[in-house]
């Protein structure tokens, strides 16, 4: 689980070295993308290149109340006609979720960071994939042709994890 009933991250699954980890990873990003309810709310935030999904638009809007941010409707533009309007031709997307924005790029991922705090439980909570708990995110992540490479600790004292899934490269 990624958040609570509500939507919302539970103070019991923020750790320190996660923290840290998704931060940096946001500081090497060209572009982020997220759902209109998800933000790392961090002080570089405002500084980020992002594409927000949302259904408020018809296809790809400016959003008013950021000038960085571009809005995005898949129903009516490519992700690509997104990435042109936000002005990033190449480099690294962050996709921050929810679970509706991770399984949309289910197929495009080079490399699927999953985090993992063991020792947490969120009742009823908002799960990292759809498909959960059916299947464990372990298992979406490899019948969609990831594989899981070795994980990093990131909290020892409480078994927090991240690892990487990674999509293998194809050659021509």
């Amino acid at each position: 689980m990624l958040a609570d009933a509500r939507r919302v991250m539970p103070e019991a699954l923020k750790f320190e070295g996660d923290k840290q980890f998704f931060n940096a990873a946001l500081d090497r990003a060209d572009l982020i993308v997220h759902g209109r309810r998800s933000h790392e709310g961090q002080p570089n935030s405002p500084q980020r290149k992002r594409i927000v999904l949302t259904r408020t638009v018809a296809g790809i809007a400016g959003d008013p109340s950021n000038p960085k941010a571009t809005l995005w409707n898949p129903a009516g533009a490519s992700f690509e006609a997104a990435c042109g309007h936000a002005g990033v031709h190449e480099g690294t997307v962050a996709v921050i979720g929810g679970p509706d924005v991770f399984d949309m790029f289910m197929d495009r991922y080079d490399t699927f960071w999953l985090s993992q705090a063991p020792n947490v439980r969120v009742p009823n909570g908002q799960p990292v994939f759809s498909g959960v708990p059916q299947q464990t995110p372990q298992q979406i992540l490899a019948s969609r042709g990831l594989t899981a490479g070795q994980s990093l600790v990131l909290d020892a004292a409480n078994g927090v994890t991240v690892t990487p899934w990674q999509r293998a490269l194809q050659t021509s």
